[in-house]
């Protein structure tokens, strides 16, 4: 970690805050070893039990393989086991054998279709798989890739194309900031992992697009919904406004994770001796304040809510766990960055708001959902299938900005 821009008393450099972030890191893989199931793995009720009847779901094992290459990676022992139990789930009936790709659950259960969002969580499960030495996990990444430049990446647009039907037909009239943003995530451990720049070209142009462009001109929110023109659509899902994935209005959680994700692409663009724009770290600064501003106690209690409409007004007021998990992060790798006290603040400020109101040390991981009392709640997300934001929350403050995630866990803490 680059620290000659922290204070000494910044909390990345004391001892103790570093052994609570990875004690709890450790706490929140334990309970996840239950969801692993015979063909992936399952969703945890609030207890940390599968329901009777839980399926397997190809979003979480592809997230669970990343996170548990990464604990391997750490030096966790067993965690190799759970990484290739996840490859070997993606490689078998998740992926469809007739046409390729990845449904959402085994076997095209209830969807056949094919969605950018999936495979971008695909790809960076390869990319971690890779990074740990799992078995078969070179395989995975390479039909990973073949099928994300294939079929979803568009050089035309810059960006990926948002879902097809399961024979690579009937392209969806959307496109989406929210599998864009996963696939910059994706493509910037993709470069790591394959040597090959041309991923960090491909996330520029996607941070270009929608943050650069579209974000930058909207007072650094970022808009979430396009038609095939990349044009916004501002009422979509207005109807539908606490979808999981594609919310009415702006999601307040997805620009502090762009900010954490541009300050990661200008740190892989420079160490990759390539031209690092300034409006990467200006964009990552202005959406990381314009959340705090307009959305952090905007109903009169603590917390960012799920979702505002365009007066900034609420719309969800439930406050989700991986929105604050994601604000930890940017404003690491912002006060890393930048070494500046506000952002060192806001650190410490948003572990307090974790540590009092999400972490569940009675029946373990974190509370997923909070009503707008800061009291546990589950309308959007009940139970605690996810292991993936809080997890790499508690593990970015203490590494450098690039490279990727597994890469920086492969030469940086098991050497």
């Amino acid at each position: 970690m680059n620290t000659h821009l922290l204070p000494s008393t910044s909390w990345l450099k004391a001892p103790a805050h570093k052994a609570w972030r990875l004690a709890e890191a450790q706490r929140l893989l334990a309970f996840a070893k239950a969801a692993k199931r015979p063909d992936g793995f399952g969703n945890l009720d609030a207890k940390g039990q599968l329901a009777a009847g839980a399926r397997a779901e190809t979003m979480n094992t592809a997230r669970m393989t990343h996170c548990f290459a990464l604990a391997h990676l750490q030096g966790i022992p067993g965690c190799l086991a759970y990484a290739e139990h996840g490859v070997a789930a993606l490689r078998g009936a998740m992926q469809d054998a007739s046409y390729g790709g990845w449904f959402a659950h085994p076997d095209g259960q209830q969807d056949s279709g094919k969605a950018a969002y999936l495979h971008a969580f695909v790809a960076l499960a390869a990319s971690s798989a890779v990074v740990a030495g799992a078995a078969s996990a070179r395989g995975l990444l390479a039909d990973a890739t073949e099928v994300i430049e294939r079929h979803f990446w568009s050089e035309a647009e810059g960006a990926l194309q948002e879902a097809y039907s399961r024979a690579w037909q009937l392209p969806e009239p959307y496109r989406g900031a929210n599998s864009n943003m996963h696939a910059t995530e994706a493509f910037l451990a993709l470069a790591d992992v394959t040597g090959n720049t041309l991923w960090l070209q491909r996330a520029l142009r996607i941070a270009e697009r929608i943050i650069h462009t579209h974000a930058a001109g909207s007072g650094y929110r970022v808009i979430e919904h396009f038609d095939v023109h990349w044009q916004p659509v501002a009422d979509y899902n207005h109807d539908h406004p606490a979808d999981h994935f594609r919310p009415f209005g702006t999601t307040p959680g997805h620009a502090l994770e762009w900010a954490r994700l541009l300050l990661h692409l200008e740190a892989s663009l420079q160490r990759a001796g390539l031209p690092a724009p300034q409006w990467l770290a200006e964009s990552a600064s202005g959406l990381f304040e314009a959340a705090c501003q307009h959305v952090w106690n905007v109903d009169g209690a603590e917390g960012f809510v799920y979702t505002l409409d365009w007066a900034n007004r609420p719309v969800v007021n439930a406050r989700l766990h991986w929105v604050h998990a994601e604000a930890c992060a940017a404003a690491a790798a912002l006060l890393q960055r930048t070494g500046e006290a506000r952002y060192e603040q806001w650190y410490r400020t948003l572990w307090g708001f974790i540590a009092n109101h999400f972490i569940d040390p009675v029946a373990g991981s974190w509370h997923h959902e909070l009503d707008s009392n800061n009291r546990p709640a589950g309308t959007i997300w009940p139970g605690k299938p996810d292991l993936y934001h809080a997890y790499q929350a508690l593990l970015l403050p203490g590494l450098p900005l690039a490279p990727s995630l597994a890469s920086n866990l492969g030469s940086n803490v098991t050497k």
